[in-house]
């Protein structure tokens, strides 16, 4: 059974520099949680997309992570909601080669096939949150007692 820590960070994306920002911190947290220099990267790839389809599309928002345990394996869970028009059609938006323009050209399927768990919530009108996690191969190391 899944269990997550307190959110480790909420990070507003409302500009470029944001984007940068969005990108150190996964990159900082899955390698203090113990993930390899791939699944950093593909981490961070799939959470490039993520936050600039929540500033680009969905005029900006936030990315929520939080570290999850279970049983023996660790992952990051990250979350990027918007308020904007929301994604009228999934099926499409989720589809191979699908792109609107001006991301890294990978689109949401893309991003889906970097990460582990993926999940979206969306409608027309009423914004758009996707949930991804990436697990990694190791579990949390114990916090040594003084």
């Amino acid at each position: 059974m899944e269990t997550a820590a307190d959110v480790e960070a909420c990070l507003p994306i409302r500009s470029d520099m944001d984007l940068v920002r969005v990108r150190q911190h996964v990159r900082q947290a899955a390698a203090g949680f113990g993930f390899g220099l791939v699944d950093q990267t593909k981490l961070v790839t799939a959470a490039s997309e993520l936050a600039r389809n929540t500033l680009v599309h969905g005029g900006g928002g936030r990315m929520e992570a939080a570290l999850v345990v279970d049983g023996p394996v660790s992952g990051l869970r990250l979350v990027f909601s918007d308020e904007g028009p929301g994604i009228a059609d999934l099926d499409l938006a989720l589809s191979d080669g699908y792109t609107s323009g001006g991301g890294l050209g990978m689109g949401l399927g893309g991003a889906r096939r970097l990460v582990h768990d993926f999940g979206i919530d969306s409608a027309p009108g009423s914004g758009t949150t996707v949930t991804v996690i990436s697990w990694s191969v190791r579990p949390p190391r114990p916090r040594k007692e003084s």
